[in-house]
């Protein structure tokens, strides 16, 4: 489609960076110094962090959009996530803009998800504008960043028009934006003038009817669902009597009962809206991201929004633990299933599949740290479920079995790269360059599986003693590079249901690294720790000690417990065994065998069929009662189990 007219009073800018390049903080800047709020109007750091997620860990989670008035301008921001996970919200805000501000740490350069997030600009052909910020910090170096933006252009292939992008210099913290390094600013109206200088004017088809391309979806209390989208084509009013086309060509009317457009931050209502806006149509209900929404008397569509397939997979089902519904309120399988349906519209990187027999479903996702936030926002909204492993997804090309192969990029000092090294090769990870930085650090580059990832940043962390930085992007899939050891430990595997005591955990402490204290509920089948050695063990933490009436000479000592690190959602997920689950609800983190019952696990190693399960696939199995658990062993097991529950060595 050739367009014959352009808007030149709108502007569509999407912001991109790595995490923590400081995007969110140069927005709020911005906003501030267009004259959208009055002098002295106190106003929120970080405005665009509106969900609790995103303030919590200092990340942008979801794509959203604002505007700031500029010279009598309107420029329609969209403030995109910096990581890779959520590449399906970059792919939804690139849709609706015709510039991107690239923004880059002044001191830690260009980073996987800068790489990622130019990428999908630069194949869509946007107008680029390069920002280094941060460049007041102390180990800012300017000039190497520089090189290394212009390297990265030039490795994704960027024409010559593109080469030539302008540059600024910012401190968005404080609101400052120059043309050099050398030059003076006290505000950001040099890149702001940039913006109406270098960003097109959205372009249109004078002779073609109103198209909205849906590239979000938001939903009201009072106006029901709204679909989020640029106008395309054409001029939007309230009430106009609308189509929306659908995958395959489904269609179905509409009826509007509000339109909307931004202001700074908030919405307002509008009686029309012109070719190149971005709009919020309400009253909608079926509609989905990536559908058209047009006139009646000329329905036409556009081309649909595409994201990248998933890489990532992981098995969600509702809390069948004897501890359930003790702490959440949305406890049964059709909540679940509407919550996860629900996410499926919004976010079009997420998919869900129900598996057969009742044993949950499977959320396939474009990472695990982007399952792990869809599985707390689950949790704060009061949902108890559990989860399995992270399971990469595979391909079959020409009868050859191919896996998801991430670049990985390693910062860390000199003397950690030799432990470094040793772990990943271990994974089948095989490195592309090695190089040395100031003050005795190096970076690493490794070609390395997906499924090697998952479960390692932790190891990482204690490798290199918590001064190592991991980032990766998916570079594509390769053949299978063959099977490794992911994890040399068993689990402490509770025999009974009760309460942990001090007793029973202190003569644990030596077979491994314990993750519950002393009073807190445990049951049959939870994991209480993790063994030393590479099997499990069946234990007793709820073993007290045993009272007689005789009387001893030495005062029986205090026992004291090394204190443990809190189970958080990120660590659980990347400690779990093919047969283990999480089981999360909205105050605790709990790990578990899939497979409660002893027997039944016992059962399953030897092939046949467990006890328990009545379905395929069960995600709990039965539940212990209360007391010592009758299970019946074979003679040559006896005294391992005896020996097990007392703690003590065969």
């Amino acid at each position: 489609m050739t367009h014959d007219a352009s808007n030149p009073g709108i502007r569509n800018i999407a912001i991109i960076a790595h995490v923590d390049h400081g995007k969110t903080t140069l927005v709020d800047a911005m906003l501030r110094q267009s004259g959208l709020f009055r002098e002295g109007q106190e106003t929120q750091e970080r405005l665009m962090d509106s969900m609790d997620l995103e303030r919590e860990r200092g990340i942008t989670i979801a794509a959203k959009n604002c505007s700031i008035p500029w010279k009598g301008v309107k420029i329609n921001i969209l403030d995109t996530p910096g990581h890779a996970d959520f590449g399906g919200e970059v792919e939804r805000a690139l849709s609706m803009v015709d510039g991107a501000l690239l923004l880059v740490d002044a001191s830690e350069g260009p980073l996987p998800q800068t790489r990622f997030v130019l990428s999908k600009a630069l194949e869509r052909g946007l107008s680029i504008i390069v920002v280094i910020n941060k460049i007041d910090l102390p180990d800012a170096r300017s000039s190497e960043v520089l090189s290394e933006i212009y390297d990265l252009f030039i490795d994704l292939g960027a024409n010559d028009k593109q080469l030539e992008f302008p540059l600024l210099y910012a401190v968005g913290k404080a609101g400052i934006a120059q043309d050099s390094l050398e030059g003076k600013s006290d505000n950001l109206h040099p890149l702001l003038d940039a913006i109406l200088r270098e960003i097109p004017a959205p372009r249109y088809t004078t002779n073609e009817p109103f198209q909205m391309l849906v590239s979000d979806l938001s939903y009201s209390d009072y106006f029901g669902r709204q679909a989020i989208g640029k106008v395309m084509n054409g001029r939007a009013h309230s009430k106009d009597a609308l189509v929306c086309i659908g995958e395959g060509d489904r269609r179905e009317a509409l009826s509007i009962s509000k339109l909307q457009a931004y202001e700074g931050v908030e919405l307002i209502d509008v009686e029309n809206a012109e070719s190149g806006d971005i709009i919020v149509l309400s009253g909608i209900e079926n509609v989905h991201i990536g559908d058209t929404i047009c006139t009646r008397d000329a329905p036409k569509a556009l081309r649909r929004i595409v994201v990248d397939e998933p890489t990532v997979a992981m098995r969600f089902a509702v809390n069948s633990s004897p501890l359930a519904g003790r702490e959440g309120k949305n406890l049964q399988t059709t909540q679940l299933l509407e919550r996860l349906r629900k996410e499926t519209l919004k976010n079009v990187s997420i998919q869900v599949e129900e598996i057969r027999g009742g044993g949950g479903f499977v959320v396939r996702g474009r990472g695990e740290f982007q399952l792990v936030i869809l599985i707390e926002m689950l949790r704060r909204e009061g949902f108890e479920i559990c989860v399995g492993r992270p399971e990469v997804i595979y391909r079959t090309e020409s009868g050859v079995k191919k896996e998801p192969i991430e670049h990985l990029f390693v910062d860390c000092n000199e003397v950690f790269a030799g432990i470094v090294t040793e772990k990943l090769t271990g994974r089948k990870g095989r490195m592309l360059a090695y190089s040395v930085h100031d003050g005795g650090r190096v970076r690493l580059e490794f070609s390395v599986p997906s499924r090697a990832l998952i479960g390692y940043r932790d190891l990482f962390l204690t490798d290199t003693k918590g001064t190592g930085i991991m980032n990766s992007y998916l570079s594509g899939y390769e053949e299978y590079r063959g099977d490794f050891v992911t994890r040399f430990t068993g689990s402490l595997v509770s025999d009974r249901s009760g309460k942990a005591v001090t007793y029973g955990l202190y003569h644990l402490e030596p077979r491994g690294r314990l993750f519950v204290v002393p009073n807190d509920a445990v049951y049959e089948g939870m994991i209480v720790g993790e063994h030393n050695l590479d099997s499990d063990l069946d234990v007793n933490p709820c073993k007290e000690k045993k009272l007689s009436n005789m009387r001893s000479v030495l005062k029986d000592e205090a026992l004291t417990l090394t204190p443990i690190q809190p189970m958080t959602l990120e660590r659980a997920i990347l400690l779990l065994q093919e047969d283990e689950m999480v089981e999360v609800t909205p105050s605790s983190v709990r790990l578990r065998k899939t497979l409660l019952s002893f027997q039944d696990r016992k059962a399953s190693k030897r092939g046949g069929p467990a006890q328990s399960a009545g379905r395929e696939e069960p995600p709990g199995g039965a539940s212990a009662g209360e007391g010592r658990a009758q299970t019946t062993l074979a003679p040559e097991a006896k005294s391992t189990k005896r020996a097990a529950l007392s703690g003590s060595p065969r």
